[in-house]
């Protein structure tokens, strides 16, 4: 479980995650191990394995010698040079969940309370909605955080969350986004009306029938317009003001991999730039050196002080393991989307971008379909166009009248271009949106254009008219 959290960790908490387990385990160091005489850079490690205690295999000690040089992480590029590179330095200001968390930290609750919080806020998306079910992450608290809560005793924490800037955080919903919001404004007979309608007529203001609403209240034209005004100048998406434009949000990234074009040949590699190498404490490996070869030193206080040093030994091995296999993942992972995407990479014409599901990229890879989704999870790549998250090269295929396969994105680029020139008296309904995309060589069913539509979060016709 921690090596698959490790997997799923973007640069920046993986530099943190690296730096806790420094402070926390005394037997993994910082640093290259200095090499001795006549020893070649990790070449000709010390192989000597010592011979166990008698009746005591448990303390045998294994590989912790054989550790003399830890490699550092700076992975091969796809040309196969090895020679090491400045990355380019990344802000990482603040994120909405970094708000929230010191947010949380400021409430006064117990230790369970301060999990559970945690993790409902990790849960929270880039539009500031928790969009799992309670019952799910009171799963998730008891699988990966050993922590037994129902629904019930995560409400209460929810609650504590939804009281947080920016006002509507944590919502499940739109109608609970906007209710939250209601509350906290300053209470007139207009935001009164306003709750009512989100709380009784939610369903006849998100279609526009607003003759129903009028009629329901008993209120005239001018107090009509004036409730819903009250409504509309609320935030939908209260997550969105720490992710203003795309440009910005760049700004505030600092991406896993980097991509560069040298004259028409790529080369990948992996932004670690602040991640230090890790070795082997000498000083422990030493302890059980000197415990090895002195078989009169066998006390039951020097077994208890060996018996410590062993477990320190065994976590900072697995940590060293689990950080090699991490980068080795993300690597080769990372280099099949780059193949199956390389005109992209050459060129940055969004339409070069073919079709690509998660199947694709773990066959080439050769990892579990699961794998790959928590490589692609929160992780972005530097390219000479500017910086983009993995989940960009995803995409659906369809086919045009001249039966080649295209990338979904392309026919929603479409639509999106389309919508986007529309009279607002008028919007371009799902029907026209397929007339349209048939003329332009892609024959698609009215259902699958709306399902295209849904999938960029745009609102029907109806509901994007103006009134």
């Amino acid at each position: 479980m921690q090596i698959i959290r490790m997997l799923e960790l973007p640069a920046i908490e993986m530099e943190e995650r690296i730096r806790q387990e420094l402070e926390e385990n005394p037997a993994l160091e910082e640093g290259r191990e200095p090499l001795s005489d006549g020893e070649t850079d990790g070449a000709e490690a010390d192989e000597t394995i010592y011979e166990s205690p008698e009746n005591e295999t448990d303390l045998t000690l294994g590989d912790y010698l054989t550790e003399d040089d830890i490699p550092d992480y700076q992975l091969r590029v796809m040309n196969g040079t090895n020679e090491r590179r400045e990355d380019i330095p990344f802000s990482a200001g603040p994120s909405l969940h970094d708000f929230l968390v010191e947010q949380l930290s400021l409430r006064n609750l117990t230790e369970e309370e301060k999990k559970i919080g945690e993790y409902i806020i990790g849960n929270i998306d880039d539009d500031g909605y928790l969009r799992r079910e309670l019952s799910a992450i009171a799963d998730d608290l008891m699988f990966k955080a050993g922590v037994d809560v129902n629904e019930s005793d995560i409400e209460p924490t929810l609650k504590v969350i939804q009281d947080f800037e920016p006002i509507g955080i944590g919502a499940r919903n739109l109608q609970e986004c906007l209710r939250i919001q209601l509350e906290k404004k300053e209470q007139t007979p207009y935001t009164r009306q306003a709750a009512e309608i989100i709380d009784s007529h939610f369903e006849a203001f998100i279609r526009k029938h607003y003759d129903k609403i009028q009629r329901a209240l008993n209120i005239d034209d001018e107090t009509l317009r004036a409730v819903l005004h009250e409504i509309t100048a609320l935030n939908p998406k209260p997550g969105n003001g720490w992710n203003e434009s795309s440009e910005s949000a760049m700004n505030e990234i600092t991406p896993d991999f980097i991509v560069e074009n040298h004259n028409g040949e790529l080369t990948l590699s992996m932004n670690q730039r602040d991640v230090p190498d890790l070795r082997i404490s000498r000083e422990y490996s030493d302890m059980f050196r000197d415990y090895a070869g002195n078989k009169t030193n066998r006390s039951p206080e020097m077994r208890n002080a060996v018996q410590f040093v062993k477990q320190k030994l065994d976590a900072a091995q697995w940590f060293i393991n689990a950080v090699r296999q991490r980068q080795e993942t993300l690597q080769r992972t990372m280099e099949a989307i780059v193949v199956l995407q390389n005109e992209f990479f050459l060129t940055g014409d969004e339409a070069k971008l073919r079709p690509m599901i998660l199947k694709d990229v773990a066959e080439r890879a050769g990892y579990d379909i699961s794998t790959i989704s928590r490589v692609s999870n929160s992780k972005y790549v530097q390219t000479n166009f500017g910086i983009f998250p993995l989940k960009y090269f995803f995409s659906e295929s369809a086919r045009n009248d001249s039966g080649e396969e295209i990338s979904t994105r392309e026919i929603k680029q479409i639509m999106r271009e389309t919508i986007d020139a529309e009279d607002k008296q008028n919007p371009v309904t799902d029907d026209a949106l397929s007339v349209l995309l048939k003329e332009k060589g892609h024959r698609l069913a009215r259902r699958t254009v709306a399902k295209y539509r849904e999938q960029m979060g745009i609102p029907v016709a109806r509901l994007r008219k103006e009134i």
